[in-house]
């Protein structure tokens, strides 16, 4: 296989130069996955219809993927001849998922007839990292009072699609697709791709198959009156440079028991080193539980670091901006994972000026994909650098994740990096006129827009029209700010004064600059965005919310902002709106333009919290956690649609959102250390809890494990007669100050 350097030597763009970025957007020819049942484990993930099937019909995004390919797209289970009924289904665990089916009216073998559900079917899947595997195993029970004989038949299709291809990117280049076949009982699909790697997927089956047929294994069952027939099929995958056929070493399978007992301790270990909640909700508990697991379920690894993925199944890769925030979010309950991200994303920084790529020294990666398009340079993504958020946003994780260890040894030894990030920063604002922008680009292979709202109609104007660049977006500047504060602290402790006396002044000409030209006094909220000649994308969005988080935002104008984000046409009753409903270009199901997504709600949430809004943060997080109600799990999805609260009793999925999705997941976790009002300082080995809010659902909660530099704290909340959330026990392991103030009202740089 190329390795990762020789994948980047080649910087060119493909002859033709009109290959393109696929957004985080909409799938061009997929159908809807909001209903998928999903299970991922490291790097193998697995999408099903309800009733476990993988349709054999071409427009879906489900089947089992590994490395950015889809080694089955097809996998049908039919009960003589005929589809099983659903009854129940679930992947609950994140790993494995079970089908409780039953039968329609059936014709046996003998052509007896078998009456609708007198047959059991329990299909359970099992996902096996070690042998890169998906492991069935088919359980039929008879439950009439006859003994039935009835052909079970499994039919597989491997077309070895790109991912990107599976979401409508051109894929121009294909290598050789062999016909399926039968090599001593097991069925063998291979694909040589045009980038030199054989994939190949075998398909063993107990009891071997009384018939195969091409891409089918028929078996013929005999099942006695209350008694059960077990079958069992394993879908193993390889990838390798080319070889002889049959030459790949076939992996051990260990029993299916032991594969899911050692991945629940796996998940088990995760929780328990991971910060605790506990309430008298149920709901709130099961959310909590959910978020923890998902994130789990997200871990990845890469050069033998884990980081968060950004979701399934489109975005399964290390992305700067969804792994950095994602690591942001969990900084309360799981701060090791920031310090993976950190060196992951250090380790792909940008070097050199590559236009191909969008790649600049210092600049942090956007997008790293390892597929065959990927390998034959027909995307950017090797990595891709089209994001103009991920570098400040590198450097605020690098200052937060001191702040809760009270460590500058990460920043110490990633100094470079982040000297490099900074300097790309300062270089852009400085050709930005005093912003960090981003401008057009004539390549149809780059992101049109370069902030989280990345879809290309997400930046509009009042009057509908698409805003002109280049783009200030209102987020960036103070993902900027708040970067530049945090960084002045570290430099300040690393023995830099001059370095941090020079970043507090910067970041203080930004705040003047921002509110002079951001501020729109008619709507009482900043603008989404500045573009051409410093004129203002005069919109109600969502992006002013997180300009709240960052701190850039004055305090005269945080209360009107705020005020301005509740009223109705911005939030939903489930939440905010990336876009308010009376904006000319909102669509309740457009991705940036009117849907609801949990994260940005989140940063929301912590923004309100810094401002002192607590009535609008406790409104956001009790909707947000009421919409999670609503999907299967528990599961927040990566973005919902926008309709109002008041015209569906339930939020409305958003058709191919990913599910889980990274920052999603960790969106309840972040507003719960928000609504708490943690303050980490422990460089000075304190802990200051500042007016506590809890939803009028939940009058007690437990905060277990939370580490702040070495030591390790238990909180517990209590409503109290009069309503007011109070601080009823504290139990610290280790040298730790916990400071309460109940009546707090945090100022901006506090929270620095």
């Amino acid at each position: 296989m190329p390795s990762a350097a020789d994948r980047r030597a080649d910087t060119r763009p493909p002859a033709d130069g009109h290959r393109r970025v696929l957004q985080h957007g909409r799938a061009s020819i997929t159908s809807s996955v909001a209903d998928a049942v999903v299970v991922k484990h490291d790097e193998l993930f697995f999408l099903c219809d309800q009733n476990g099937d993988v349709p054999l019909d071409p427009a879906h995004g489900l089947g089992l993927y590994y490395h950015d390919c889809r080694y089955l797209d097809g996998y049908e289970l039919r009960v003589g001849g005929k589809q099983g009924e659903r009854l129940t289904s679930g992947a609950g665990q994140g790993f494995w998922a079970t089908f409780e089916l039953t039968n329609p009216d059936l014709e046996s073998d003998d052509g007896r007839r078998i009456d609708k559900e007198s047959l059991g079917i329990r299909w359970e899947r099992t996902l096996d990292t070690d042998a890169r595997a998906l492991r069935d195993t088919i359980a039929l029970t008879n439950f009439s009072l006859d003994a039935v004989h009835v052909p079970v038949a499994i039919r597989l299709r491997a077309r070895f699609d790109s991912v990107l291809g599976v979401r409508g990117a051109d894929q121009k280049q294909r290598g050789t697709l062999h016909p399926p076949c039968w090599r001593g009982g097991v069925l063998e699909f291979r694909y040589d791709g045009a980038d030199g790697i054989r994939r190949t997927m075998r398909a063993s089956f107990d009891p071997p198959p009384a018939r195969a047929d091409g891409a089918a294994a028929v078996m013929h069952l005999a099942i006695g009156p209350r008694e059960t027939a077990t079958l069992s099929i394993s879908l193993v995958i390889d990838e390798s440079p080319k070889a002889e056929p049959g030459t790949s070493a076939r992996p051990v399978l260990r029993d299916v028991a032991d594969v899911r007992r050692t991945i629940r301790q796996s998940i088990d270990r995760w929780i328990a080193d991971s910060a605790a909640v506990d309430s008298d909700s149920p709901l709130l508990n099961r959310v909590m539980d959910r978020s923890l697991r998902d994130l789990h379920l997200l871990c990845t690894t890469l050069d033998g670091r884990r980081y968060f993925a950004g979701g399934i199944p489109w975005f399964v890769a290390l992305f700067g901006r969804d792994s950095i925030v994602t690591a942001l979010e969990t900084l309360a309950f799981m701060p090791d994972r920031a310090e993976d991200t950190l060196r992951l994303l250090a380790a792909y920084q940008g070097t050199r000026e590559d236009a191909w790529r969008d790649e600049a020294p210092g600049k942090i990666m956007h997008e790293r994909r390892v597929g065959e398009m990927a390998h034959l340079n027909e995307v950017p993504q090797t990595p891709y650098f089209g994001s103009v958020d991920a570098t400040p946003l590198f450097l605020i994780l690098m200052a937060r994740h001191a702040a809760w260890t009270g460590r500058i040894d990460l920043f110490v030894e990633l100094r470079r990096h982040v000297d490099a990030a900074m300097n790309w920063i300062d270089g852009a604002i400085a050709r930005g006129g005093g912003y960090l922008v981003y401008a057009a680009t004539n390549s149809s292979h780059a992101l049109v827009n370069k902030g989280w709202k990345d879809s290309s109609d997400a930046i509009v104007n009042a009057d509908g029209s698409i805003a002109d660049p280049p783009i200030a977006l209102v987020e960036v500047q103070g993902y900027v700010y708040m970067a530049k504060l945090g960084l002045a602290d570290l430099y300040r402790r690393a023995g830099d004064f001059d370095a941090a006396t020079r970043l507090a002044r910067e970041a203080e000409d930004l705040r003047l600059r921002f509110e002079r030209d951001f501020w729109l006094d008619a709507p009482g909220i900043y603008a989404l965005a500045l573009q051409r000649g410093n004129r203002p994308a005069a919109v109600a969005s969502s992006n002013a919310a997180q300009a709240l988080w960052t701190g850039i935002v004055s305090r005269a104008r945080a209360a009107s902002t705020a005020t301005r984000l509740m009223q109705d046409d911005m939030f939903s009753g489930w939440g905010i709106r990336t876009l308010g409903s009376r904006e000319r270009r909102y669509n309740p199901i457009g991705y940036h333009t009117g849907t609801v997504w949990p994260h940005d709600n989140a940063i929301a949430v912590a923004g309100f919290r810094r401002y002192g809004c607590l009535d609008e943060a406790l409104r956001v997080m009790t909707g947000m956690i009421d919409a999670a109600t609503h999907f299967d799990h528990e599961r927040l999805p990566e973005v919902f649609g926008g309709f109002s609260r008041h015209e569906f009793a339930v939020p409305v999925h958003y058709p191919v959102a990913c599910h889980p999705q990274a920052f999603a997941a960790a969106s309840v976790p972040f507003m719960i250390e928000s609504a708490l009002g943690l303050r980490p300082d422990a460089f000075n080995s304190r802990l200051y809890v500042e007016s506590p809010v809890l939803p009028e659902y939940v009058r007690r909660l437990t905060i277990d494990r939370l580490r702040v530099g070495d030591a390790s704290v238990s909180i517990r909340f209590v409503r109290d007669g009069r309503g007011t959330v109070i601080v009823d026990d504290v139990k610290v392991d280790g040298t730790l100050d916990v400071t309460c103030d109940l009546s707090a009202a945090a100022h901006p740089l506090d929270w620095i």
